[in-house]
């Protein structure tokens, strides 16, 4: 197998086994570090994981603290949280909703939106490095499985309204 390169090798490994949870955990946590470290050569050091962890599912028109906090499977209180240091950094802005007077949309910032992009940079250099590493084919394999598994989890709505 091909040595990855730094830009895409964790430094660090995780404690655990080699159980089904574990081999899908350690990949996305590696993918955090290396996004974070990504981030930080790009000019958003101030950036951390707990922060994505939050940004990504940030609707394109707003999301509401309660939806970030179901999504995340965090409280509210610490999505409050999480958001406010993303507002004091210039990541995100908090709007009126249009829809509920009483609500606010969080909405990522151009500096929110510019880190969204260096990010999803920083992944598609780490799948190719990862598919050189893997071998194309065996790589568009397991991109294609967990896409199965995806599926057979959360189905995609049917078409076919006799189902």
């Amino acid at each position: 197998m091909p040595d990855l390169p730094r830009r895409s090798r964790p430094h660090r490994q995780w404690l655990g086994t080699r159980q089904l949870g574990t081999l899908l955990r350690d990949p996305v946590l590696a993918i955090n570090e290396l996004v974070r470290e990504g981030l930080a050569a790009r000019g958003f050091a101030d950036f951390r994981p707990a922060h994505g962890t939050i940004g990504q599912h940030i609707a394109d028109e707003g999301s509401r603290v309660t939806e970030l906090a179901e999504l995340v499977q965090l409280t509210k209180p610490t999505v409050v949280y999480l958001v406010n240091d993303l507002e004091r950094l210039g990541y995100v802005e908090r709007l009126p909703d249009p829809s509920d007077g009483r609500a606010k949309l969080v909405r990522l910032t151009a500096r929110g939106l510019q880190a969204q992009q260096a990010a999803r940079e920083i992944v598609a250099q780490i799948e190719r490095d990862w598919s050189r590493a893997l071998g194309g084919r065996d790589f568009a394999n397991l991109r294609t499985l967990l896409e199965r598994l995806h599926d057979a989890l959360w189905p995609p709505p049917s078409n076919d309204a006799s189902r």
